[in-house]
């Protein structure tokens, strides 16, 4: 038995990314609930794309194939959002990256810990989330029409409503607070008083403006994820692959 084996198949798949295109919103958060059937506790997603591209819709299409509860919206200003599951399945973790600095300010967020009992998806998380795990999916939304002049006011002001929408009992939050770097605020309360209702499956909005289709890369970096190379093949088999 070659030893090396394993090594190898991770590296191919990582050399080789399966790419499908993306129609729209529906689409989007489609393709993510068949990827969710794929994910065991301990798997790390890192998401990368600009404002608007449809990361938090993808998420929200992994929240309803997980099970979890609570509403899943952007967590550009608390940073991180745990969110509970239903069943005996893993939980979610949902993390927005965006306004971290690097590496260092990700660990501060101790999610090492989080990992051996739920899913973790990082969104900004390109060139500071990897270290989390040596086996992870990576996984790239582009527009496949740019426009030549983007709307960065509002769509700010649209992740800044997203942000400030959850006051779910069922997600519990991580702040972040400047102050000569970044303090790290946890809330381990769960906030029964909340007016916001829970979220049935299916009820997650679409916090994304998916206005034109959409390039979806996804990379299967490590030897966990070259096991399930095939299966995840098969997944995204029902759209429209680009080569």
């Amino acid at each position: 038995m070659d030893v090396n084996a394993g090594g190898e198949r991770a590296a191919a798949a990582a050399d080789d990314p399966l790419r499908v295109e993306i129609a729209d919103a529906a689409a989007m958060r489609s393709c993510a609930l068949r990827l969710a059937g794929l994910l065991r506790a301990g798997d790390l997603l890192i998401l990368t794309g600009g404002l608007g591209a449809g990361k938090t819709t993808f998420t929200q299409g992994l929240a309803e194939g997980l099970g979890v509860r609570g509403r899943v919206t952007s967590p550009t200003f608390i940073v991180a959002r745990e969110h509970r599951p239903r069943a005996d399945g893993p939980g979610l973790v949902h993390v927005d990256a965006y306004r971290l600095s690097g590496p260092e300010e990700l660990d501060d967020l101790d999610l090492d810990s989080q990992l051996s009992g739920a899913v973790v998806v990082v969104e900004w998380g390109e060139g500071k989330a990897e270290q989390l795990a040596a086996s992870r999916l990576e996984v790239v939304i582009d527009r496949e029409a740019l426009r030549e002049a983007e709307e960065p006011v509002r769509q700010e002001d649209r992740r800044s409503a997203d942000a400030a929408g959850s006051g779910d009992p069922c997600v519990r939050g991580t702040g972040v607070r400047p102050a000569g770097g970044i303090a790290l605020e946890k809330d381990g309360t769960d906030r029964a008083d909340a007016a916001e209702p829970e979220a049935a499956p299916g009820e997650h909005g679409l916090t994304d403006v998916l206005d034109e289709p959409r390039l979806l890369t996804v990379r299967a970096v490590g030897d966990a994820w070259a096991a399930r190379r095939e299966a995840l093949a098969a997944a995204l088999a029902g759209f429209s692959p680009h080569t």
